[in-house]
């Protein structure tokens, strides 16, 4: 399932055709609050991953918990700064695309993988709302759109709330506690209609399996098998946190992990990193503290 790059036995060594493996990154620019480029950029690059971005949007702060941002809709330039770097024949290990700024982006991004080939990794995490409801830019146009890039993906890591959006459902699905057979079904629905691989996070459950009451779960299907990874839940809801998830998701494959594996991974770091923002009890809205815990993930790989 995965492209030569990134193998799914961590006994092998990954191969690239760079000599520092290179993913496009497709993302808005939050000037203020932790999320998109700005955790982005930093974790696959002290994962030694090269993260080359194309911003999606330019806004002077994310859009949860702020009022009167500012946005521009960068599509003219993600169309010239694709235009240049064809010519310059850049070449790319992955994809990893995130927030759009409009429907019409969803047509940009297509035909960007379809220049890019099957050999390239696409990883799409489609980022359309959380908390059984569609974030504030989101029209029922974009839903549709990201629909049809998840159709194209080798991978799509969305939330709860996404996974119901993705299959035409309520969000609002979303807030109630589900079971492991309950998500296994919306897995296998997404897999049907979109990607050989599937990862599910921010799922509520008061079913804690081996952890106390009450947890969070992320499911994963790698193509051949289920695995529901539930941890103890920690107080606090923060933006930005998806977006650490799939950039430490993607680094790990790099490194040579299963998919499992590397969604246990992110699914650690982002749960201790949440926990230890709640404890210092910043504003939500500003996001994690990832600064001070980047150093995690540089000592995990050279474990």
């Amino acid at each position: 399932m995965f492209p030569h790059f990134i193998h799914t036995n961590e006994d092998t060594t990954p191969r690239t055709r760079l000599p520092t493996p290179r993913a496009l990154v497709a993302h808005d620019l939050s000037c203020f609050g932790r999320c998109a480029l700005t955790v982005v950029i930093p974790t696959l690059a002290v994962m030694g991953v090269q993260p080359v971005p194309l911003p999606t949007a330019l806004l002077s702060t994310h859009t949860g918990g702020f009022t009167g941002f500012s946005m521009r809709d960068t599509t003219p330039d993600m169309r010239d700064i694709l235009t240049h770097w064809e010519t310059l024949g850049l070449s790319f290990d992955a994809v990893y695309t995130g927030f759009l700024g409009g429907v019409e982006q969803t047509g940009v991004i297509a035909d960007m993988l379809g220049y890019l080939g099957n050999a390239v990794f696409k990883l799409i995490d489609p980022v359309l709302g959380d908390d059984g409801r569609l974030y504030s830019t989101i029209t029922p146009k974009l839903v549709e759109g990201m629909c049809g890039l998840a159709a194209s993906a080798d991978l799509i890591t969305p939330n709860l709330t996404e996974a119901y959006l993705l299959l035409g459902k309520d969000p609002a699905s979303a807030h109630a506690p589900h079971t492991g057979e309950q998500i296994e079904k919306i897995i296998e629905s997404l897999r049907e209609r979109f990607s050989p691989a599937v990862i599910i996070t921010g799922i509520h459950s008061d079913e804690g399996g081996e952890t106390p009451h009450p947890a969070v779960s992320t499911a994963c299907y790698d193509g051949d098998n289920f695995k529901l990874i539930t941890r103890p839940r920690v107080m606090g809801s923060y933006p930005g946190t998806g977006d650490i998830f799939a950039s430490v998701l993607l680094g790990r494959l790099f490194s040579g992990m299963t998919l499992i594996k590397a969604a246990e991974s992110a699914s650690d770091f982002t749960r201790e990193i949440i926990a230890e923002t709640s404890l210092a009890g910043t504003p939500a809205r500003e996001g994690v503290l990832l600064e001070k815990n980047l150093y995690r993930l540089i000592e995990r790989r050279e474990q």
